[in-house]
């Protein structure tokens, strides 16, 4: 009989945002896996969890696969977390959900944290739809990527590390324009959780005078041209459409 796969979200910030439910699969698991096992240490540990915990993370998850699947075959149930979020969001999770899907296992995500929709509620711009462009490539195909995004019409979020925020803020500016609405989240859930909002070209000022730290995400509102012209080219076809 085949085991369960739980994919569980974790508190990105404040440990209250993790739901009862996530405790009790996690209580319950044969295993879990784990993105940093120190670090998920201390959640489970606060959670007073005591189940066993294997490694599972970017640079083991192509060789780990075959072998956590043969395992679930065997009956195993496991919950797979990472450090911070809902894992397959831009961290480890996708290969293990689409392997034991291929394979028949049961996959169940629980609903739960994840920086990118606070970030994109909170900013005030478009969110009825929009893309979740998640880290932007570091060089190769950067730029490229970039010139394809200019006309893109839906809200745009991005996650970034701090070290890297300025650059790519300037970056923004200057492929989408220094008037452009966006809006920069830190620390979400956190003590000092802080949002910025404003045009990029004010954002660039802001925090080349103000060093940020902490998880970041930025939401970028979307190519308010290529929107207008969507909505004219819609416009023009139901004219059209009514003619007939």
């Amino acid at each position: 009989m085949s085991g369960k796969l739980y994919i569980v979200p974790t508190p990105v910030g404040n440990l209250d945002d993790m739901t009862p439910r996530a405790i009790e699969v996690l209580k319950s698991a044969d295993i879990v896996l784990a993105e940093d096992t120190r670090t998920s240490g201390i959640l489970l540990k606060h959670f007073d969890i005591s189940t066993p915990m294997r490694s599972h993370h970017k640079f083991n998850e192509h060789e780990a696969v075959s072998a956590v699947v043969h395992q679930l075959q065997g009956g195993t149930v496991m919950a797979l977390i990472s450090d911070a979020g809902t894992p397959g969001i831009s961290d480890p999770g996708f290969l293990l959900s689409r392997e034991c899907r291929r394979q028949g296992i049961e996959v169940e995500t629980l609903p739960g944290a994840t920086a990118f929709v606070p970030a994109l509620v909170n900013s005030g711009l478009p969110c009825d739809r929009f893309v979740f462009e998640g880290f932007l490539p570091q060089k190769k195909g950067r730029a490229t990527r970039l010139e394809e995004l200019k006309s893109q019409p839906l809200t745009m979020v991005f996650y970034e590390s701090p070290l890297r925020m300025l650059k790519t803020l300037q970056q923004f500016a200057k492929t989408f324009g220094a008037e452009r609405e966006a809006s920069v989240v830190r620390e979400i859930s956190k003590l000092h959780n802080s949002t910025h909002n404003g045009t990029l070209g004010e954002l660039v000022d802001y925090f080349n005078a103000n060093a940020p730290r902490g998880e970041i995400v930025v939401v970028v509102a979307g190519c308010p041209q290529a929107a207008t012209a969507k909505v004219d080219k819609y416009a023009e076809f139901k004219h059209k459409s009514a003619k007939v």
